[in-house]
């Protein structure tokens, strides 16, 4: 029961009746106190008995609240009723511009609230009250407080903290209403686009049939085959997986990973190579113009750019496949502290070569699937970063930089590093599979 409010209440138990018969015949008027849990508020609402009479044996009367009531001290009064004394606190007529301002936040958040509700009607009769202290008061008359929050509010006396605490409390509830529309709204509009993009599909697919112009997906992936220059194993394979996508809808969760795959391996750079340039002085020009210093670094260099143009010369690049791999499977190994150059001399290499740069930095990497990929059947599966990277330097022979190989860490997950083994290897790096690929990479030209 809050002041201002006007309110008719049924009576039937004895003492009710009674302390309504001892406010009638003394002042006329009642301390209507809340209860929570067995406790009484030290705060109430002084109101008027208006009007009282009996209907069909149940007494009621028509009470209306004056003004707020701090209970001070009781005493027994006639039969079963308490008198009280009561310190009577009326809100002022008058209030100050920041209260004012107050008083109109708080009416649009409990405008706001309402419209969310559907209420507009009430929010339309809100915007009519001026009086801050009864715009604060409206809130115990809201299901979306609970018994204590309105027994908080009725005690408290200031105005101005009382709207402080009704905004906060309605802000809290406009955030939960606001919450449930957008949950709500998002989830009807994935239903409604869901169903409308069916539709459109059926429609589509209805108008093509018609029209005798199928969609030919799996011709568009077969012209892209014919032109690509791809190892005899990797075009079977592709070929397999153009059959399937033929064979099975595009509703099916396996269309989608099929397109995946065929536009992965479609992609990655399988007959494309640079030809080496093993000018040695060209080397140690681009070498020196990019470093000073390190002459041992560079000295050692130019000793493996030699070998590499002896080779060539004597014809030892021509020989059997075995032979070759095993013979040119040469790692350049940096090692330093940080900023001593590592990284750009590998830079340097590429470009004294005339071949590709590409860097892959390895620190923290703890996962496997990291250097080999992961499979297909597993959500969000792509290739490792090996063949990643491939792709991304558009050949197959770059000059390949593994950063921070010593900072590799191995858990339960896998060990990155027998992965890499397999990479570096030059007796297995021209088979080097990678899981989502599920195809050998000739990783034997590459320069690491």
């Amino acid at each position: 029961m809050f002041p201002a409010t006007v309110v008719t209440i049924g009576i039937e138990t004895d003492e009710a009746r009674a302390a309504v018969a001892a406010a009638e015949s003394a002042s006329g008027r009642l301390l209507l106190v809340p209860r929570i849990e067995g406790d009484y508020a030290s705060v109430g609402t002084v109101a008027d008995i208006e009007h009282s009479e009996s209907i069909r044996g149940m007494q009621t009367i028509l009470i209306r609240g004056l003004a707020r009531g701090r209970v001070l001290h009781g005493q027994s009064g006639p039969g079963e009723s308490l008198w009280v004394e009561v310190e009577v606190s009326e809100d002022p007529d008058e209030f100050d511009e920041p209260t004012m301002a107050k008083a109109r936040e708080y009416k649009a958040v409990v405008g706001e609230v309402l419209q969310l509700k559907g209420m507009g009607p009430v929010a339309e009769g809100i915007s009519s009250i001026t009086h801050p202290g009864q715009l604060a008061d409206l809130a115990g008359n809201s299901p979306d407080l609970s018994n204590a929050q309105k027994v908080e509010l009725l005690e408290t006396i200031d105005v101005a903290e009382r709207l402080d605490k009704a905004t906060q409390w309605m802000d809290g509830v406009l955030a939960d209403l606001s919450l449930r529309r957008r949950i709500r709204d998002d989830a009807t509009e994935r239903i409604d686009k869901s169903q409308r993009e069916y539709i459109l599909r059926q429609q589509m697919e209805a108008i093509r049939k018609e029209l005798g112009d199928e969609s030919d997906l799996a011709g568009e992936y077969r012209s892209k085959l014919a032109d690509a220059e791809l190892p005899e194993d990797v075009r079977e394979a592709v070929e397999r997986e153009i059959d399937r996508l033929e064979r099975i809808g595009e509703q099916s969760p396996e269309h989608s990973w099929i397109r995946t795959w065929l536009d992965t391996v479609l992609e990655l750079p399988w007959g494309k190579r640079t030809t080496d340039n093993l000018d040695l002085d060209r080397a140690r020009e681009v070498l020196d113009a990019d470093h000073t210093g390190l002459d041992d670094v560079k000295e050692r260099i130019i000793e493996h750019l030699a070998v590499r143009k002896l080779r060539r010369d004597r014809g030892l690049d021509e020989v059997a496949e075995a032979d070759r791999r095993a013979g040119g499977g040469a790692v350049l190994l940096l090692v330093g502290p940080p900023g001593v150059g590592k990284t750009s001399l590998g830079e340097s290499v590429a470009r004294a070569l005339g071949r590709e740069f590409v860097r892959v930095a390895l620190g923290g990497v703890r996962d496997e699937a990291e250097v080999r990929g992961h499979r297909r059947t597993y959500v969000g599966a792509r290739p490792g970063r090996i063949a990643r990277a491939l792709t991304e330097v558009g050949t197959m022979n770059p000059v390949f930089l593994l950063d921070e190989m010593d900072k590799v860490g191995a858990d339960w997950r896998g060990d990155p590093s027998s992965a890499l083994l397999e990479v570096l290897d030059p007796a297995q790096n021209h088979t080097f599979r990678d899981h989502y690929l599920e195809l050998d990479l000739d990783l034997s030209q590459v320069l690491f």
